[in-house]
């Protein structure tokens, strides 16, 4: 609430000031308004053509005495900021915010002063660039916890060599958890910190003691630690970790069982870590009891550089141990929250062979369980082509077993990885086949609007329209499917096979006409298209059309099984018996003259 006061307030300051700067009202001389009146917020820009621009600052800022300890922030009461603010000509608003700003930093409120600096960069964005303003900015970001976006104000070439800048670099570091960085920070930052009063300094005491014991220099982090009480959990916490770095086991883990039983929750939670890891290093407890314990910190720790790093821990201990599976859940978990810098590759790598390893064909590993391993750690797979054949190859299991679903949402994932990559094409084909197989032709429309794109070769863009006119069919849009195919190679055979399943006859000869074959020899597609062609022309009584078609294939049909079937379709109108063409029709080849598709075409989806 207040850095919201203090936002408005400044934001309400920055028209012209009142013509008679005497009679100004101060800040807190306004009066609340009384509880059920309507209350009318008006700006001092009223009635004015716009908001006052003040004049640029940033280089009168850049040109002012550099900041270089404690001290040069500047020294105000909180009446005495305010008042110059309200007093400030639109010229000298800008020094009055800048003032009030480090005043709050003096003092050590870091949420408001970062609330003035945005009203101030707000006026002038190039105060982006002054090295006092980020310095402002970064000394802020450190005090609300925001260490990642402090190190990035404090990183101005001009702030390098700023004892002050390094001051606040060591505890940004050190927050970020990057404590080998901070220790590099040290000798820079030390005049910055010896000239703040004890109780200042504190806070830089703890990150540069983190700093150095990150380097393995115990003795300068014990020294400095001298600073608090022997009481303090968090100082016992550091001095139980810098008494393990420098070779006094005993002590340090006494250290640390003191910052267990009086810290805080988070200090308690990072002295139990250390401890664990101590105890590691000394062979007290062996890795699968380690693993225990840090599981146990992690059911009752959450977040945070102490989650981070028992994970961590976690993982180094199972890949010691060559549990792939533990070391997976530890990793996963990693990636999925913390990002981690630094060896994240090697890491990566390490785990995406294990998983690979896993859902090999020949690993022995039980289909659902691969599943399911795939599943839980689908984003550490493989990206890319390697990522496809992972995917792929578990997809053809779980396809052959009948788990049209499973291998569908599988395959899914990976393709929606591919964003626009054109290897969508291949994969959104074999998705949107799956969920026809599963009888859900609606994710299957879906999956392939949601990949489409201009950049497939035509050929792609064919076995798509193939896919999608099956799915139209499903839902029983017969004519969005013709429309489908509608200059797709090999259209009129799929649009004959919807006509057959749908009795149309005529349409049926008209399509089916197009796709028949040569005389010659016959494979069993091939023999399919003739007879059912003999079909239809016989339900319409178009007698010479099959009359013509007898004479045309009947050398080709009289040396194959379906000869007889084929007989009896062609005869004459007036010598066919009912019953023997019921028996011919079912002597028809099953095999669907458009392979996949009609298969695809008799998948049953299910109703309501």
């Amino acid at each position: 609430m207040r850095r919201l006061l203090i936002l408005a307030l400044l934001a309400s300051t920055a028209a012209a000031p009142p013509s008679d700067p005497e009679h100004a009202p101060a800040a807190h001389d306004a009066a609340p308004a009384e509880h059920g009146a309507e209350v009318h917020a008006e700006s001092p820009d009223a009635g004015l053509p716009g908001r006052v621009e003040l004049p640029p600052f940033a280089a009168v800022l850049a040109q002012m005495p550099t900041i270089t300890d404690s001290s040069a922030w500047p020294s105000l009461t909180e009446e005495q900021a305010w008042d110059a603010i309200v007093r400030a000509k639109p010229e000298t608003r800008q020094l009055a915010r800048w003032n009030y700003a480090g005043s709050l930093i003096h003092r050590g409120m870091g949420a408001e002063a970062l609330s003035v600096l945005e009203t101030m960069v707000s006026d002038d964005e190039d105060l982006a660039l002054a090295a006092p303003f980020q310095l402002a900015t970064g000394a802020a970001m450190v005090m609300i916890g925001h260490y990642k976006d402090a190190v990035q104000a404090l990183s101005l070439p001009e702030l390098e060599h700023n004892a002050e800048a390094c001051a606040w670099r060591v505890r940004a570091l050190a927050g970020t958890g990057d404590a080998a960085a901070a220790a590099r920070q040290i000798n820079c930052a030390v005049p910055a910190i010896n000239g703040r009063s004890p109780q200042e300094r504190k806070p830089f005491t703890l990150a540069a003691a983190r700093g150095a014991i990150a380097i393995g220099q115990g003795a300068p982090a014990l020294a400095w630690l001298k600073l608090f009480g022997e009481q303090d959990a968090q100082a016992n916490l550091l001095r139980g970790k810098a008494l393990l770095a420098s070779g006094d086991p005993a002590e340090g883990l006494f250290r640390l069982s003191r910052a267990e039983l009086s810290g805080t929750p988070d200090v308690q939670a990072e002295a139990k870590l250390a401890r664990i890891e101590g105890e590691l290093k000394l062979h007290r407890i062996d890795p699968k009891e380690g693993i225990k314990q840090l599981e146990a910190l992690r059911y009752g720790w959450r977040g945070g550089l102490v989650e981070q790093g028992a994970l961590r821990l976690e993982y180094q201990l199972a890949q010691a141990e060559n549990d792939h599976r533990a070391a997976l859940r530890s990793a996963a978990t990693l990636f999925r929250y913390f990002r981690p810098d630094g060896d994240s590759a090697v890491m990566l790598k390490q785990i995406q062979g294990w998983l690979a390893e896993m859902l090999a064909p020949d690993s022995g590993t039980p289909l659902p369980e691969a599943a399911g391993l795939y599943w839980d750690y689908k984003e550490l797979a493989p990206a890319g082509a390697e990522g496809d054949v992972l995917a792929l190859r578990l997809a053809a299991r779980l396809e052959e077993a009948g788990l049209y679903p499973r291998a569908a949402e599988l395959l899914q994932y990976q393709l929606m990885q591919r964003r626009q990559d054109v290897a969508q094409g291949p994969l959104s084909v074999k998705v949107a086949t799956l969920f026809i197989l599963s009888g859900d032709p609606v994710k299957a429309l879906d999956t392939l609007h949601a990949t489409e794109q201009a950049n497939y070769s035509d050929a792609m863009r064919f076995d798509r329209k193939r896919i999608e006119a099956v799915a139209l069919y499903k839902l029983g849009r017969e004519a969005a499917a013709m429309a489908a195919l509608d200059g797709v190679p090999g259209g009129a055979g799929v649009r004959s096979e919807i006509h057959w399943r749908t009795r149309n006859w005529g349409s049926f000869v008209t399509e089916n006409e197009a796709t028949l074959p040569a005389p010659g020899a016959l494979t069993a597609p091939n023999q399919a298209i003739v007879l059912r062609q003999a079909v239809a022309l016989a339900m319409l009584n178009q007698e010479a059309k099959l009359q013509a078609l007898r004479a045309r294939y009947a050398a080709a049909f009289k040396p194959l099984p379906s000869a007889q079937a084929f007989d009896l379709l062609t005869q004459p109108a007036q010598s066919i018996d009912p019953a023997r063409v019921s028996k011919a029709m079912a002597a028809i080849p099953a095999a669907s003259p458009t392979g996949v598709i009609g298969d695809l075409l008799d998948v049953t989806t299910p109703t309501g």
